[in-house]
């Protein structure tokens, strides 16, 4: 078969901040978890499972953050999730009844129930609770090719000044990765695509082979890069290997202007039931506390910029998502052939997006995405779905350059992170790193208090994720984010205080473990301030 004349490679970057509360029984923010269960995770592996058994070329890279598989493997939330599961489908079930005088909506009733159900039999029989299983599947099966990131989603540039805290973040992201699929990953996916000088090396010395970044992150690189975003670069010093974000796929599915989710016949996100009906009807399906809140329930469509919203229509919104994925494609091929006169490689054209954007902000996107791998044959034949290691293996040597500082957030750079809402963290943040570090270099004979310094690294961790600043910026939940931020670093402290006076209170001790039960592999070594050591491409010269 000819060579394709360009490459596309899709990334999802799968997250969601660690969520647990066995001390309720009911907690609203864990609806984030079983949202994202519903709306985008089971819809994504059903869709690429049907992919694959009707051999449709399909090749995607999705990163797994260390947090969401925590939850996902966790027994209580698993069966939170399946009350969560049944509750809105009694809601669904009962809508039918409802709205049987109003044909519109009493369809839309039913749609949504036999979707609930069928994510309840999905969950239950296909994957048998166990989605980390499902994924590792299609891992395995060469359909996805997985990436580590940190071990809570913590925005590296704002860490670096302390390489122990980076590392810590990247070494235990790399671990939780290899425990949930049984393999080491090639590519490592920063946090909100945050990069900074020195994070190639730390990543490099970890095995890391590539990374994403933001297309300002390779085009502001020095030397300016040949090819622009359309060709992986390589760092000087480590050797690691940074592909660019192209903006123009990316804002077709991204930007709230000019992208495919914001079209009038999708569905409306923010015009859901639980803010609709009357509280006393909707109560029991709200949670404990009753507080309004999304049901997931949505029977109206985007329309247009008002808040007068007309009914939705799944079919139309199917249509749509076909003709959008058709567009894409055809974009993608001008693109390509308009790149022909400047360049003497096949383009590599990389998106990468949030996965959750995928069936829970955009609801038809898991739909968009199995038409896209089922129409490219047809619509663009000589363009081939690849992953970054597959590319790496068949393309030439990339260009040397040094990315610059960047992000994918608010400006490019680190404002969302760092601004008059959320500044204060950062003292607290490396204080305790440094407190971290010195504790975890002792020696560590006495299982109990390796077993506290562990459980800091854990609140440390939890404390460091971006979640909290950038909600604290945006202005929503951020009761809870104060709340948590409060919470990881009063255990901090109050472990460190008790591991410092050598007597350390083992109930109190498996009570916080309880809590913050994730990364049980995690080693008091893993945050031990140590000399940086030379890189690999380092280590290669000093050895000529």
């Amino acid at each position: 078969m000819p060579s394709p004349s360009g490459y596309l490679l899709l990334v999802l970057h799968a997250h969601l901040p660690f969520v647990r509360h066995p001390e309720h029984d009911n907690f609203l923010e864990e609806r984030w978890l079983f949202e994202a269960m519903t709306e985008t995770y089971l819809p994504l592996l059903s869709r690429l499972n049907r992919l694959r058994e009707e051999n449709v070329p399909v090749k995607l890279a999705m990163s797994f953050s260390p947090t969401l598989l925590a939850m996902l493997g966790d027994p209580l939330l698993q069966a939170r999730y399946l009350r969560y599961l049944d509750q809105t489908i009694e809601l669904v079930s009962q809508e039918t009844q409802r709205t049987r005088w109003t044909p519109t909506f009493h369809r839309l009733a039913w749609f949504y129930y036999h979707r609930l159900t069928e994510a309840k039999r999905l969950y239950l029989g296909t994957y048998r609770g166990d989605l980390i299983a499902a994924f590792r599947h299609l891992i395995n099966a060469g359909t996805i090719e997985p990436l580590a990131t940190c071990a809570t989603h913590g925005f590296l540039p704002l860490l670096s000044q302390q390489p122990s805290a980076v590392r810590a973040q990247i070494r235990v992201g790399i671990q939780a990765l290899q425990q949930a699929f049984d393999r080491k990953p090639a590519g490592f996916w920063l946090p909100e695509c945050g990069f900074s000088a020195g994070q190639d090396a730390l990543l490099a010395d970890e095995g890391i082979r590539y990374t994403i970044l933001d297309a300002h992150g390779v085009l502001f690189g020095s030397p300016r890069p040949r090819y622009g975003v359309y060709a992986p670069v390589a760092c000087p010093n480590s050797g690691l290997v940074v592909f660019g974000r192209d903006l123009a796929a990316s804002r077709s599915v991204w930007s709230p202007t000019e992208g495919y989710p914001g079209d009038p016949d999708y569905r409306e996100f923010y015009r859901d039931l639980g803010f609709d009906l009357d509280h006393h009807y909707l109560k029991p399906f709200l949670g404990g506390d009753g507080v309004r809140t999304y049901t997931g329930i949505k029977y109206y469509r985007v329309t247009g910029p008002t808040t007068d919203k007309a009914p939705y229509d799944p079919d139309r919104a199917l249509e749509k998502a076909a003709a959008h994925a058709g567009q894409f494609l055809l974009d993608r091929a001008g693109q390509v052939q308009a790149l022909k006169s400047v360049t003497d490689r096949p383009p590599a054209i990389l998106f990468p997006f949030d996965a959750e954007l995928f069936g829970h902000w955009w609801f038809e996107g898991p739909d968009w995405l199995e038409i896209l791998f089922r129409k490219a044959p047809s619509v663009v034949p000589d363009l081939a779905w690849t992953t970054p290691s597959e590319y790496l293996s068949l393309a030439a040597a990339p260009q040397v350059v040094d990315p610059a500082p960047s992000s994918w957030g608010l400006q490019g750079y680190n404002e969302v992170w760092l601004n008059g809402a959320n500044d204060w963290i950062y003292r607290d943040l490396h204080a305790m790193t440094e407190r971290m570090s010195a504790l975890a270099a002792q020696e560590m004979k006495d299982p109990l208090k390796a077993r506290a310094v562990a459980q800091m690294g854990r609140e440390l961790l939890l404390a460091q994720s971006s979640d909290w600043p950038f909600i604290l910026k945006n202005g929503t939940h951020t009761t809870y984010a104060y709340r948590r931020l409060q919470e990881h670093t009063e255990r901090f402290y109050r472990l460190a205080e008790s591991v410092e006076r050598g007597v350390i209170d083992e109930k109190d001790l498996v009570d916080i473990e309880n809590r913050d039960n994730l990364f049980p592999f995690l080693k008091p070594r893993d945050f031990v301030q140590a000399a940086h050591p030379a890189s690999g491409r380092q280590r290669d010269r000093a050895v000529a």
